[in-house]
């Protein structure tokens, strides 16, 4: 098997109880020598303190790289400014640009806000003005929902790219033929930097199904056969969530992918298990110290 590399996903934590197992997550995932750790960033903005405050430990706690979450939505080009300084004068040096969704929630129409960033490829030369920040930013293997159709959505990540993206990762799929044949489209029109796949284990089938409308994710059939019946079954339901994860992973290795962004939900034990699997395991050293 290929070597792979692997990024981790987090969001900030909301009480004291939520960080205490978000750290005990990145303790159990720092072993693996992601290549970075994202932090997420809310709706509006309205996890900014909290993002700041947990990409800033991990830099400064961790020989982990990290990478900060950062939106348009809500906040005008100098608030923003404001936050990328921030987080270069702690000593973040990634960010990850997104346009994010609309204050009201995904489904509202978006509306840039007047003296803001106007979308992602704006975000990303905005950021590149500010510093030398490496940047990655989103990509939809099935079509950003408010796309009018696949080649203005490549239009816009190229866009994204020409403002300095070196780095697109996908909105989380279970079809794979779906990434390859987005892969094929976005290589067919000139794009060559790394298309990662993101990869989010079953978790909450409910929630996923409600995450998924929203951003316009296909949930296979098979899918919903498999988690039926099992709301009040937790340990048959992480069995067969960690089974299909399996799958899918090992699958994509097969033909040829060797970069995985793992949407954690700041669980550590399933994203592990499927590091593991994949190859991808602490030496020694580090998993005794773990």
């Amino acid at each position: 098997m290929a070597d792979i590399n692997v990024s981790f996903e987090f969001f900030p934590p909301k009480t004291p109880e939520m960080n205490i197992r978000l750290w005990a997550s990145i303790k159990r995932l720092a072993p693996l020598r992601p290549d970075f750790i994202s932090v997420t960033y809310g709706a509006g903005g309205s996890t900014r303190a909290r993002t700041h405050e947990t990409v800033a430990r991990i830099t400064k706690e961790t020989d982990i790289h990290a990478a900060a979450h950062l939106t348009c939505v809500a906040a005008t080009k100098d608030e923003v400014d404001d936050v990328l300084k921030e987080y270069w004068a702690v000593g973040v040096r990634h960010v990850v640009a997104l346009r994010g969704d609309p204050p009201g929630g995904a489904g509202e129409k978006y509306i840039p806000h007047q003296n803001g960033y106007a979308n992602a490829a704006e975000l990303a030369a905005g950021a590149r003005r500010i510093a030398d920040f490496e940047i990655s930013v989103g990509c939809y293997p099935e079509k950003h929902p408010d796309s009018s159709d696949f080649d203005t959505d490549i239009d816009l990540l190229k866009a994204k790219i020409d403002a300095g993206a070196t780095r697109a990762i996908t909105q989380f799929f279970y079809f794979n033929d779906v990434y390859f044949r987005y892969l094929d489209r976005v290589r067919a029109a000139g794009i060559d930097i790394p298309i990662v796949p993101g990869v989010m284990p079953i978790t909450n089938f409910k929630g996923l199904i409600k995450i998924a409308t929203i951003c316009g994710a296909s949930v296979p059939s098979k899918l919903v056969r498999l988690f039926e019946n099992l709301d009040d079954d937790p340990k048959t339901r992480q069995l067969v969530a960690a089974t299909m994860a399996a799958e899918q992973c090992l699958d994509l290795v097969a033909q040829g992918v060797d970069q995985f962004h793992f949407y954690t939900l700041n669980r550590a034990e399933l994203v592990f298990a499927l590091c593991h699997m994949l190859g991808v395991r602490p030496d020694k050293g580090a998993q005794d110290a773990a």
